[in-house]
């Protein structure tokens, strides 16, 4: 084998004659002579398809390599432009590179693959490259990534929620297929506007194929679905509808508290200012402490004791599902309003408002738990992607992770 194909292969480069190595001006590393095939010179990087010359561009141009040891390594070439009939003037398509990148295609595929699996200041420090440009990077491999395999493709059903990603009230709202658990679309913003961007993104034949959604009860969410996708089934999440009975009973303990404290009986006071995470804990969670704390609130505070058993049925409820659940979360309604908590008349309130969704989660037994352990997986993204200029690289970071789409690390293939 020639030793210009070695250092073709060595690189990763493909469709590339390599003419010579020098070294670079500084004698630290090596510069890569190359330049395309013959059939794939003069094409548009766009669509690939065969142009006219337009002009010599902006003459040599370099791009970074895979390093060499511990010298660096620059392919340079010719950046001639070429003229497209459908996307006009633009830089002639190179196949070791994409479009506006100063890196090679497997550089690339290596910074994003080491993004998705450790930390930015190894990433930065291995790679020698700011983590602003990481963030350029993943961008494009993702947008690659995303023409190859559509992630949009074949869904029908999905989970839908919100995850805050930078402190000022930013979000990101974000989408999982139910069946691969994976991520298929985010966007900055909580907004029907937003979402409404995932269903044109879909298109109308994919659309009518959702069956269901899971998601909270947020307006917006119900909003967007009603509009684009009729044939689906909103499913409200079993965990958000729990969670109203859980902020209704520290609702109801707070109240108490204070009343006890204005009347001088500060010692019971205190007494259920230590009672909340015997309330807030699940009955098989507890430590024999918080039994007994429960049981003394048994007999001293009947009010407070109510609310959570109220808290403790509704949770029951959703454990249940199915036809009988719903018998059960009417009678629950029931009971809720005749306890004369307004805390929780508010929650059976909230429950009727959103019935049909509830009933839809109880009967297909879907949630947005598995929405809500990608959105932990995001909220660790956040944290590493801090830095990044704006939230695109955060979602192309996020889609090559926990969307599946990120590139096999670059080997050498024998053969």
């Amino acid at each position: 084998m020639r030793i210009a194909k070695m250092v073709g292969r060595a690189l990763g480069v493909e469709h590339t004659v390599v003419d010579r190595v020098r070294k670079d001006e500084l004698g630290r590393g090596f510069v890569v002579e190359v330049r395309p095939y013959s059939k794939h010179q003069n094409r548009c990087p766009t669509c690939l398809v065969p142009c006219p010359k337009y002009d010599t561009g902006s003459g040599r141009r370099r791009w970074r390599g895979h390093d060499f040891g511990l010298a660096k390594v620059m392919l340079e070439a010719n950046a001639g432009r070429v003229q497209c009939a459908e996307h006009g003037v633009l830089v002639a398509h190179t196949p070791w590179a994409r479009p506006g990148s100063r890196f090679t295609r497997a550089f690339e595929n290596q910074a994003a693959w080491f993004a998705t699996k450790t930390d930015k200041t190894t990433v930065s420090t291995v790679l020698s490259i700011a983590w602003r440009t990481v963030g350029d990077i993943v961008t494009r491999v993702c947008d690659e990534q995303r023409a190859l395999r559509d992630p949009l493709d074949g869904v029908t059903r999905i989970g839908i929620d919100e995850v805050s990603y930078r402190k000022g009230h930013r979000y990101l709202t974000v989408v999982i297929d139910h069946d691969t658990g994976k991520l298929i679309w985010a966007a900055p913003g909580r907004s029907s506007a937003t979402l409404n961007k995932f269903f044109r993104a879909l298109g109308k034949e994919r659309r009518q194929a959702i069956q269901l959604v899971s998601a909270d009860a947020a307006n917006w969410i119900a909003k967007s679905v009603a509009k684009n996708c009729r044939n689906a089934k909103l499913c409200i999440d079993p965990f958000h509808v729990v969670a109203w009975a859980t902020k209704a009973l520290d609702k109801v303990r707070r109240t108490l508290w204070n009343k006890l404290r204005r009347q001088g009986e500060g010692e019971r006071a205190n007494a259920m200012k230590g009672s909340r995470w015997a309330l807030m804990k699940n009955p098989e969670d507890l430590s024999r402490t918080q039994r007994q704390t429960l049981k003394t609130l048994e007999q001293d505070n009947h009010p407070l004791y109510v609310a959570y058993l109220l808290k403790e049925q509704l949770r029951a409820v959703f454990a249940e599902k199915g036809w009988q659940a719903a018998f059960t979360l009417q009678q629950w309604i029931g009971m809720a309003r005749a306890s004369r908590l307004a805390p929780f008349k508010a929650v059976a309130n909230s429950i009727e408002n959103n019935l049909e969704g509830i009933q839809h989660a109880l009967m297909t037994g879907l949630s947005n738990g598995i929405t809500e352990s990608s959105n932990n997986g995001l909220r660790l993204l956040t944290r590493i992607a801090y830095g990044f200029h704006s939230p695109e690289p955060l979602i192309a970071l996020a889609m090559l992770k926990r969307g599946g789409l990120c590139p096999k690390l670059p080997r050498l293939t024998h053969g």
